[in-house]
């Protein structure tokens, strides 16, 4: 494949958006509702790796992946070779009625990646959303209890249950109500601007759900280990497991998201093993299966297993395709040392970025984990959030595709995929360096 697919390096020949392009963003505006955004605006032919290129012959280092989905990179040789065996034998047939083996080997696999020894339970979904959902109904299901509560900044989706438990509405709840009940938002750990440590902000969380939710209704608390959209926020040590000794004292369930900060991201195999975090249950989807359409649930056995039969599934959730991706990926964990490329990429990355931040003084802070690291933009002098998309279109009319973030809309998010080369990152990082310099 790699011989047919343009070099791994970027190079741009047209002004951006090129003329191709512009001629399918006039055919877009005709079809698509304006509601379905383009942060970068080209159309993508093909990828590899890290590359992206678009129908004008524009190559694009990506830092966006997709949003996290394509983590061992685009057009990985051994996803594809799945993808390409398993839809010439089977595309589809619905688990449910008619099992197929590539589903339960997804599922054996979490049970081994998944933070906890205990025995568990895995069944599997579209997106992550729903994934989110799901979590959300069993553990309803199992402690018989209505509330949940969600932390401030997160992000879970676009459902209305999961719009509803974002902290940001905008604009993914916007004039869309009425949203869902019973949800509660409460403070978590944000170290730059809270100054607590973990153990203080703990206290301040369970206050909050004992005062304001209460813990006989209250069924689960969701959690992103390090939070995405909000801008990749990673709580101080020791928050996370204080906030489970809470959740498991009291009968509420621990729900870690890790759709966005799963599957190697960060360096360990879940975010939450960074904290010392062992969840009741883990969401996965995005990187699961390099591309292909695939999300999962996996808890303890006890709580997945309170489900009345039929309560759970859908008609694509598990499809045999995506199955075959996730088994393809999961199973280069250990063989192609993906947290340890995942390593790599923060040993280089976050020199660069702390080399642009000692540079501008705009940025106030680097922080992420391995894969995944973020700078958030403040003006020195007032305080005040400074907003990261003039520095995104201005990397994009270069060649690099870098994502916004953060509740302020001032957050650069760095998502490279594990096959990212060094010296891609050093130009992706020069480029982004000239933006701030011309802003």
């Amino acid at each position: 494949m790699t011989d047919v697919l343009a070099p791994q390096s970027r190079s741009v020949t047209t002004p951006i958006p090129g003329p191709r392009s512009q001629e399918l963003l006039a055919r877009k505006a005709k079809v698509v509702p304006q509601g379905v955004p383009h942060q970068l605006p080209v159309f993508i032919a093909s990828a590899h790796d890290a590359i992206i290129t678009d129908v004008d012959g524009n190559r694009f280092i990506d830092l966006g992946c997709g949003i996290g989905v394509t983590t061992v990179g685009h057009t990985n040789d051994q996803v594809v070779a799945a993808v390409q065996e398993q839809v010439a034998r089977l595309t589809h047939s619905l688990f449910g009625t008619t099992p197929y083996e590539s589903y339960v080997r997804v599922a054996e696999l979490l049970a081994e990646l998944t933070p906890g020894d205990f025995e568990k339970r895995s069944f599997f979904v579209n997106s992550g959303s729903e994934a989110v959902e799901n979590g959300v109904k069993i553990a309803r299901r199992y402690t018989r209890r209505r509330a949940v509560a969600v932390l401030e900044h997160g992000y879970h989706g676009r459902t209305n249950l999961t719009m509803t438990m974002n902290f940001k509405p905008a604009p993914y709840a916007t004039g869309m109500g009425p949203l869902a009940s019973d949800i509660f938002h409460a403070p978590g750990s944000y170290p730059l601007r809270d100054g607590l440590d973990g153990a203080a902000a703990a206290k301040r969380t369970i206050w909050y759900l004992e005062k304001h939710v209460g813990v006989e209704d209250l069924a689960c608390l969701v959690v992103e280990p390090i939070q995405g959209e909000g801008g990749f926020i990673v709580p101080a040590d020791g928050y996370l497991p204080a906030m489970q000794e809470w959740c498991t004292a009291n009968g509420v369930v621990m729900i870690a998201d890790e759709v966005q900060s799963g599957v190697c991201r960060t360096g360990r195999t879940f975010a939450s093993e960074h904290f010392g975090w062992v969840p009741d249950l883990v969401l996965s989807a995005k990187g699961i299966a390099g591309g292909m359409p695939l999300a999962g649930v996996t808890g303890r056995a006890e709580i997945m297993d309170a489900v009345h039969t039929g309560g759970i599934g859908g008609t694509f959730g598990g499809n045999p395709v995506s199955c075959a991706a996730a088994v393809a990926v999961l199973e280069q964990i250990e063989s192609a040392d993906l947290n340890g490329k995942a390593q790599r990429i923060e040993s280089v990355l976050r020199p660069l970025l702390e080399g642009l931040q000692a540079k501008h003084d705009v940025i106030a802070e680097v922080r992420g984990r391995g894969a995944m690291l973020a700078i958030e933009l403040v003006d020195p002098a007032t305080g005040d959030p400074v907003p990261s998309a003039p520095i995104s279109k201005a990397a994009g009319e270069q060649g690099v595709l870098v994502l916004t973030a953060g509740t302020d809309y001032n957050v650069l998010r760095f998502l490279p995929s594990l096959a990212i080369t060094d010296a891609q990152l050093e130009d992706a990082i020069a480029v982004i360096d000239e933006a701030f310099s011309a802003l």
